[in-house]
């Protein structure tokens, strides 16, 4: 973080190479990630891609990373999965709605210790 700031100057042995070990794509986010087990850092970078252009990159060092793909699980309304005619309960709308996990990040064992979970909603 220091070097992407302008905080300290690079040194020989301060050089950080991202290395990507898997690259996976749900819509516009890729998710790639690697890691340095000389230094103990798994990383994951999610990009969005906006007509072949990254708008947007977000990095996570040493986490565990879970994607998951926000959505209705089904196509009907909450009042007509539940029985109810007229009127639906606010639990059965929020129970209408599936979150599968569509991706996990694998890398973060290889770092040797263990690092915060954190689920990225897509």
């Amino acid at each position: 973080m220091r070097l992407l700031t302008g905080a300290s100057s690079p040194k020989n042995d301060d050089v950080f190479q991202f290395v990507p070990q898997s690259f996976a794509s749900f819509g516009t986010t890729v998710l790639v990630e690697g890691c340095d087990s000389e230094r103990s850092i798994a990383w994951v970078h999610a990009w969005t891609v906006t007509d072949g252009i990254i708008t947007q990159v977000r990095e996570y060092f040493n986490t565990s990373l879970t994607v998951t793909r926000l959505g209705d699980s089904s196509s009907s309304s909450p009042s007509s999965r539940y029985g109810s005619s007229s009127s639906s309960s606010s639990t059965a709308e929020i129970a209408s709605y599936h979150c599968p996990s569509v991706w996990e990040s694998s890398l973060s064992n290889r770092v040797g210790k263990s690092v915060p979970g954190l689920v990225l909603a897509i």
